[in-house]
């Protein structure tokens, strides 16, 4: 009786190692795969939301606003799956010259219990200014 409660002991211990593995795993995953993202969608909106009369005008590079908006807003959503949820938050989006920060909450909680909870929230911010070598 004595042997058979120690590996029940193991075979539980076991389980929680494994599931405590792949809740890391899906966020380490996840967090990758969202900065990656974040990062090839937000250089590819710019490039898209180029106002070329102003800078065959001025000979100043700009972006406008609301294009970009709408080109990421629809980049990302074509490549995101659907599993899970994902809020995206535009800090702040300067035309000239041209710089974008952009936050991504993934909504993935990650809750401790020690003597009080503790609540981790998973996410990416990046800042790009576009440049060129014109």
């Amino acid at each position: 009786m004595k042997e058979s409660m120690w590996g029940v002991l193991v075979v539980m211990l076991g389980l929680m190692g494994i599931s405590a593995l792949s809740v890391i795993q899906t966020v380490t995953t996840t967090g990758t795969h969202d900065y990656y993202l974040l990062r090839e969608v937000t250089e590819a909106a710019m490039f898209d939301s180029l106002d070329l009369g102003y800078y065959r005008r001025e000979g100043n590079i700009k972006i406008v606003r609301e294009k970009f908006i709408e080109n990421f807003l629809r980049r990302f959503s074509e490549s995101v799956g659907r599993t899970g949820t994902r809020e995206i938050v535009f800090y702040d989006v300067n035309e000239l010259p041209p710089k974008v920060s952009i936050g991504i909450d993934t909504g993935f909680e990650i809750e401790m219990y020690e003597f009080d909870d503790v609540q981790i929230t998973t996410g990416n911010i990046i800042n790009a200014i576009l440049e060129t070598k014109y």
